[in-house]
């Protein structure tokens, strides 16, 4: 299944080889991403490095394969492949902690994609913290280097 056809974005330059969003559900790119970025090796999976698009700290890393990423395109809004549970993941569906996705760049290789993101909810992480690399080796110790922004319990329902 493929992305469906961009909208005209108003965007006079080329957006190869990146999807750039220009508003829900509005977007522009001159091929199909989804023929660059190549989901045949291994296990069908991309490792996702998320970015905060106004501050470039790396939020996480996550994976897609391409239905993951046909949804993200579509939506606007990052979707990835739970390794865990074995299912499509839509970022912030259960804690609210949603990513409004604005750029989307794969590397040379079209084996990693790179997503710049707006964070909705202020945590990237599920432990509360705006971004999974809250940890740091320090001296021969793991030291946490970042306040927790939302307290994880709040989160996620009780099962």
């Amino acid at each position: 299944m493929k992305p469906p056809p961009p909208q005209a974005c108003g965007n006079t330059v080329a957006c190869t080889p990146t999807v750039k969003f220009a508003g829900p559900g509005r977007l522009c790119y001159d091929h199909a991403m989804s023929d660059v970025i190549d989901f045949a090796k291994g296990d069908g999976l991309v490792p996702v490095i998320v970015q905060d698009d106004e501050t470039g700290a790396v939020l996480m890393l996550a994976y897609m394969n391409r239905a993951a990423f046909e949804r993200t395109v579509a939506t606007g809004y990052a979707c990835y492949w739970s390794r865990s549970r074995r299912e499509l993941w839509v970022k912030g569906e259960t804690s609210g902690n949603r990513q409004e996705v604005r750029s989307i760049a794969v590397d040379c290789d079209g084996d990693t994609l790179l997503l710049r993101v707006i964070q909705q909810g202020g945590a990237a992480c599920h432990e509360g913290y705006a971004s999974c690399f809250f940890r740091r080796h320090d001296d021969g110790t793991w030291r946490i280097t970042a306040e927790r922004v939302v307290d994880p319990a709040t989160l996620y329902p009780k099962q």
